[in-house]
């Protein structure tokens, strides 16, 4: 695409976003199609991630994996290649230029089936690639992107056109700056994939003690080189990882009108005291006060 042809994409991107995001709700008619659009920057939404990649026409915005930060905006694509909990704000926005994104869920089985297709010449990321990234957008994604959107607006094509679509995507992915990152961690063997087994058992089991020595035994791991490939991808540890999906849940239980020790509790936390203060270095308040907070109007702003 040349400079001009890339600006009219992202504008014709921002044109169908706005026509077809609906206030909060995120989701489309093309399943695994999600159109966002905000007016104002968002406060941190703590969140679990599931393999997508983002695409922002319009605003930029920032995901938090553990202590890293990535910013992201117009000419940008966000990939996540696996489940990860993140805190996700949007950064900048206004009523007369909204954050504008769109976002294609990864499905695995589909990115499986393409892997094996691949020429034998693809080879993944070294170990130790983290499993969120930010890289530009090239002009191929941009123009699948593009093209799954205006599905939109022909719905009697969705069913026929939309997969076909999205098998192109997952290959623009692959064969670009991300194929090396979702290679290391989707493909059939080494430690990126051990990684992505050790995250599916966790997420699982979240609310189970966790005995590191059997994590790795399950996965086929050391303790030592489990640690490691972990913490290399998810920029947490496994404790650290378990804990904030123990939190995200206790805060969603909560805001579904579980009272704070009940939820505590359901999640795995036999000390409400330890819930507690572990919630509040997540969160910046006790359990009961945030969950006050969320539920006023300002908080959904």
């Amino acid at each position: 695409m040349t400079s001009s042809a890339t600006a009219a994409a992202y504008a014709e991107i921002a044109d169908l976003i706005t026509r077809y995001a609906r206030d909060e709700a995120t989701d489309s008619a093309i399943d695994g199609l999600f159109v966002i659009k905000r007016s104002s920057p968002t406060m941190p939404l703590h969140c679990h991630q599931w393999p997508s990649f983002w695409l922002v026409a319009q605003g930029r915005k920032c995901v938090k994996v553990g202590d890293e930060e990535l910013h992201y905006g117009v000419g940008d694509c966000l990939l996540v290649a696996l489940d990860m909990p993140v805190t996700s704000r949007i950064t900048h926005a206004t009523e007369a230029e909204p954050h504008l994104c769109v976002g294609v869920a990864i499905n695995p089985a589909r990115l499986a089936d393409l892997m094996g297709r691949l020429p034998e010449a693809a080879s993944a990321a070294p170990d130790g690639v983290r499993g969120v990234a930010v890289n530009p957008a090239s002009p191929e994604l941009l123009d699948a992107t593009l093209r799954l959107l205006r599905l939109l607006d022909r719905p009697q094509d969705v069913a026929a056109v939309a997969p076909l679509v999205e098998e192109e995507i997952l290959y623009r992915l692959l064969s670009g700056p991300h194929g090396a990152r979702l290679l290391h961690i989707a493909g059939a063997e080494g430690q990126g994939r051990r990684v992505t087994r050790a995250v599916a058992w966790l997420r699982e089991h979240f609310a189970q003690p966790l005995r590191i020595e059997a994590l790795a035994e399950q996965v086929g791991m050391s303790e030592s080189s489990l640690h490691h490939h972990f913490k290399a991808v998810t920029n947490m540890t496994p404790m650290q990882y378990q804990k904030q999906l123990r939190l995200y849940e206790a805060r969603r239980l909560m805001l579904a009108g579980l009272d704070v020790g009940a939820a505590g509790f359901e999640v795995g936390y036999q000390s409400p005291s330890q819930f507690s203060r572990e919630y509040r270095r997540l969160y910046g308040q006790p359990p009961a006060k945030d969950i006050e907070a969320m539920r006023t109007p300002m908080a959904a702003e």
